[in-house]
This record gives structure tokens, sequence and C-alpha cells, in this order.
């Protein structure tokens, strides 16, 4: 009979690709780097149980997916139930972990932000995109892109000259928004995915907008929003991302502003404009350099 160990890992590899160790069967939460993602990174993690009809859960944090494996189907009724509670432990481990994470992420985040200084005009993500850097932070060559829940730091995301993003490992995300202008009474706050794309908004408007960072997110901001600031007008501003199929920018944003019950706004093409472009930014950007 084949070691549960081996087939486990098997179904791990099938999902992730191959993998060089043998998980550790004892039913506890354990990291580990998901072949493809940056080097050092622990996007993966698993939990295995032997005792008793073998069942596993394995995932990725960066994906944040999960799958349910077991050795073979239960066989009576004492084995559903064993099933069912091993999955419930599973996950109770798993979400105590995410706390932690996002507890260690957001504690690295604060100290990158005060020790950083005030973010340099001239930075070369900045001159593309042709934005102030208004609040933001520089550490060495690395643009702070702070992330907050109402007032608490929780991630950064960091920019770097090249243009390349990274959240801090393990940080919070869903419900986090980075904020340009300040908010006033009874007036209109946007929400938009990227930081460029709100700082553009910012500075042509001036009004309030809340950065959620993916297009995923903008309806739980948007909802954090509404709640914090029940008579602040909310307006969606979202990408058009017309070369990739399904477009997920205008959906994601279409569907939020229905939740939210809000208008939506998406870049006003005039038709001249290259398919290439997508959000607010481009479209800026493209006509003062050819209008």
């Amino acid at each position: 009979m084949t070691d549960p160990v081996i087939l486990f890992r098997e179904a791990m590899a099938a999902t992730f690709g191959l993998l060089d160790f043998l998980p550790t069967p004892d039913g506890e939460i354990h990291r580990f780097h998901v072949p493809g993602d940056r080097a050092g990174s622990r996007n993966g993690w698993y939990a295995l149980h032997l005792d008793g009809l073998p069942v596993g859960v394995f995932g990725s944090w960066k994906l944040d997916h999960s799958t349910l494996w077991s050795s073979r189907q239960a066989i009576d009724y004492r084995e559903d139930e064993q099933l069912r509670q091993r999955v419930e432990q599973i996950k109770r481990k798993r979400e105590a972990e995410r706390i932690k994470r996002q507890q260690e992420a957001a504690a690295d985040a604060r100290l990158l932000w005060f020790e950083a200084g005030p973010a340099d005009a001239d930075h070369p993500y900045l001159a593309r995109k042709g934005c102030k850097p208004h609040s933001l932070r520089q550490l060495g060559a690395v643009l702070l892109v702070p992330l907050y829940v109402g007032r608490q730091l929780v991630n950064l995301q960091r920019i770097y000259p090249d243009g390349a993003k990274r959240f801090m490992p393990g940080g919070r995300v869903k419900g986090c928004y980075s904020a340009l202008g300040q908010l006033e009474e009874r007036q209109r706050i946007y929400v938009c995915e990227g930081w460029a794309t709100g700082a553009t908004i910012h500075e042509h408007t001036g009004a309030a907008a809340a950065c959620a960072m993916n297009a995923g997110n903008l309806l739980e901001v948007g909802n954090y929003l509404r709640l914090t600031y029940p008579n602040n007008p909310l307006i969606v501003a979202g990408d058009d991302d017309r070369q990739t199929d399904g477009n997920p920018g205008r959906t994601a944003a279409e569907r939020a502003a229905i939740e939210l019950g809000c208008d939506v706004v998406f870049p006003p093409w005039s038709g001249a404009e290259p398919q290439g472009l997508s959000d607010f930014n481009d479209l800026r950007q493209w006509r003062e350099a050819n209008l």
C-alpha cells in the first residue's frame, strides 16, 4: 500500500509542481516555497493528519485557495465525522496562522515606514507616472505605499524603480486601502485600484481617493468607507482592461458599484488611444505625450 505521505505530496505536486520535501504529518500548519514564486518566499502551506483516515489540506497564501485531500472516501459515519472534525481543526489553525502572519507583516511595515523618509519627487516610478509623491515614503530606491485599516498601518506596497510591486509577505490586503487627500464632510470619495490611478484622480479633481490595490478589493474597501463615512458619496473609478479576457477591471468595478449603490466611472477614451491603456493614469500620460 502506498505511503499516504507520498500520496499527499503527489497531490500537492499536481497543483504546485515538483516539491523537494516530504510533508510532516503532525496536523500542524507548515509553510513551504512554491515552485515559481519569488526566491525566499514561503507562500505555500499544508497540514496533514495520519491517525484514523489520513486527511490533509494544502493551499497558497498568495493565491488564497486551498484543497482538501484524503487517502480514500470515508466508509462509515465515524470516519465521516472524523474527517469533518479534522477539516474544522485545520481551518482554525490556518486562520490563527493567517492572523499571525498579518500581525508580523504589520509590525515589519511600521518599522520600515518610520525608518523611511519622504519620497523623492524624481523617483523613476513617479516620473513615469507623472505623479507627485503625496504622502509616500522612500527607503533607499524603494517607494513605500501605506495601506491602512482605519488609522492603523497594516501593510506596505513596495514599488521599485523598475515598477515592480510587492506587498509585505503575509500582509493584509483585503479591506485595506491607501488614502490620498483629506476627507471633508459630504465630499465625494473615489475608490480605485492602483496608487497612481488614485493620485491622478486626486490631482485632477481635488477629491479624496482610496486605492484598493486590486479589482477584487474594490467592494471590500467601498463597504468599509460606506460604514465609516456614511455622508460621503462614493464613486468607483474602475480600470478598463480592454485587452484582457472578461475585462476584470470593468467587471469588478461595475459589480462593486451595484453592490454599493453608487456611481462608477471609467477612463473616457476617445478611440485614438492604444488598446493597451487601461486606467486614468494611462490616459493622462498618453494625452500629455500626444495631444
